[in-house]
């Protein structure tokens, strides 16, 4: 079992990576003195694969589990969702010290956080992710929150979990398309912050789709550590922390033009990625061999790089972004394999010809 930690003060905890490690997960949570009552969030996908081996850890451990299975799909982080849970956790006496466990992907890892920080001001809460875009980045940095019809994520706050639990042998039953939805914010990573750590993905795609433990486990460390770096040194976005956001302006708004039900988030951030790189090519910031290669890895991945012509309507999801600032959206533009910056300055008609060149 590998482990990094996350330097956040009081505040600071551990990713442990392992395979086969399930099963550990009652032993490793003993030293945290929680209350002897836990709560288990799951979905009805990974419940029956992977609820039945946590509870049977966590009771063994001397704890007793309250379990709940939810619907599957991002149409479910929501108020409506958070507000049953609450129903739950009140009806079965769970204290301010009993420990919330987000089993799942990035939607039950996001709704659990957000039930966690919200009940009786803020109870302890354990990510164990079970889906390669979790475990390489939304259960690492603290950011929980439920979608708004508006807007993905439009309410939330930043709370940090206690421990992140992550076995990539979940990654085995994983659906093929979530594997490659994944690979979009793995693929990110490179292009952020590390040009070597690009090309590793570049030489290595057939190792990763063999679900090789040794070369997924180095991937989800490799991205854990650059996102904790980042996290280390801006906590709740106030500057770099933004350039996680790289390919999700636009990912985002197409998410919610397509009403959450076309793309996954990693599909959708995918054209995001391309859509800013054209951008960058435009303005001649950009290598155009450099984004022929963001396209490549991309394609050979299995992920989208045609954008549908959504038109109009795209730009003015855009212009709600949380991430606007005086009206003005945020762009992350690559300049080179890992290394890029932030511009304001982007006009709604450089996003349009952008838009059209790819639809």
């Amino acid at each position: 079992m590998e482990s990094l930690k996350v330097n956040l003060g009081e505040r600071s905890y551990e990713i442990l990576i392992g395979s086969e490690i399930l099963g550990e997960l009652g032993r490793v949570l003993l030293p945290f003195s929680f209350s002897p009552r836990i709560f288990v969030i799951t979905n009805e996908v990974v419940g029956p694969l992977y609820g039945e081996q946590v509870v049977s850890s966590l009771k063994g451990a001397g704890f007793e589990v309250l379990y709940k299975e939810l619907p599957d799909g991002e149409e479910y982080k929501s108020l409506e969702t958070a507000s049953k849970l609450y129903d739950y956790a009140l009806e079965n006496g769970l204290e301010r010290q009993s420990a919330v466990v987000a089993l799942g992907g990035g939607v039950i890892g996001d709704l659990a956080g957000f039930f966690a920080a919200t009940y009786m001001r803020g109870v302890p809460f354990v990510q164990v992710p079970t889906t390669l875009l979790a475990q390489v980045d939304s259960s690492v940095g603290g950011k929980v929150g439920v979608n708004h019809p508006k807007g993905k994520n439009m309410i939330g706050c930043f709370y940090q979990p206690r421990l992140v639990f992550t076995d990539v042998a979940t990654l085995r039953t994983l659906p093929r398309r979530e594997l490659r939805a994944g690979m979009a914010e793995v693929i990110k990573y490179g292009v952020i912050w590390d040009q070597g750590f690009f090309c590793f993905l570049e030489k290595n795609l057939e190792e990763i789709f063999d679900l090789d433990q040794k070369v997924l486990t180095k991937i989800v460390r490799n991205s854990c550590a650059i996102k904790a770096e980042i996290v280390e040194k801006d906590e709740k976005e106030a500057g770099l922390r933004a350039i996680l956001n790289f390919g999700h302006t636009v990912g985002h708004a197409i998410e919610a033009i397509t009403d959450y039900r076309v793309y996954r988030h990693g599909e959708a951030v995918a054209l995001g990625m391309v859509v800013a790189a054209t951008i960058a090519v435009r303005r001649g910031l950009l290598a155009p061999e450099l984004k022929r290669r963001l396209v490549s890895l991309l394609e050979r991945v299995g992920l989208p790089t045609q954008v549908p012509a959504f038109g109009e309507e795209l730009l003015e999801i855009m212009k709600k972004d949380k991430k606007v600032q005086r009206g003005r959206i945020r762009f992350v533009l690559p300049l080179a394999l890992g290394r890029v910056e932030i511009f304001s300055d982007i006009k709604p008609e450089e996003i349009m010809a952008a838009l059209e060149m790819l639809s």
